[in-house]
């Protein structure tokens, strides 16, 4: 196990205050949460899919994806309905409004992250990309 360094409580403050600030500058940009976006671009790539298996596939729980679609439902953007087989399971997939928006909204998210890694090397992102996956096995292992 490694040491405990000084500037090990410095990364930490960072890391906090970077996942507080990540989501509301996105939204504000983009116009929608990034779980919300995740949501859609799940839903973008199938015709239809259960609620549960998309909650499952987003690992979020099943609170906030009622929530979120719910949401997104009332905006037009997706549809829900019983499962005919199965009146159990809610199925879920984009509206055609939903599909055109997800061009802009992934359009937003390309400014957003371009405008994020401004000044980064490619070199630099490849070693961020290395160190934040380390800090995530590390996570689950706690």
């Amino acid at each position: 196990m490694t040491e405990y360094q000084p500037e090990d409580e410095s990364i930490f403050e960072l890391l906090q205050v970077l996942n507080k600030g990540l989501s509301p500058k996105f939204e504000r940009c983009a116009g929608i949460s990034p779980t919300r976006l995740r949501l859609l671009n799940e839903l973008f790539q199938v015709e239809e899919i259960s609620q549960i298996a998309l909650q499952k596939q987003i690992g979020i729980d099943a609170a906030a994806v009622t929530r979120h679609l719910k949401g997104l439902e009332e905006s037009g953007t997706i549809t829900r309905r019983n499962n005919p087989a199965d009146n159990r399971v809610t199925l879920v997939s984009l509206t055609p409004q939903g599909r055109d928006k997800m061009h802009c909204y992934k359009e937003e998210k390309d400014r957003f992250i371009s405008s994020l890694f401004a000044g980064f090397s490619e070199q630099e992102r490849r070693l961020l990309i290395d160190m934040l996956t380390r800090l995530q096995h590390n996570i689950k292992s706690l």
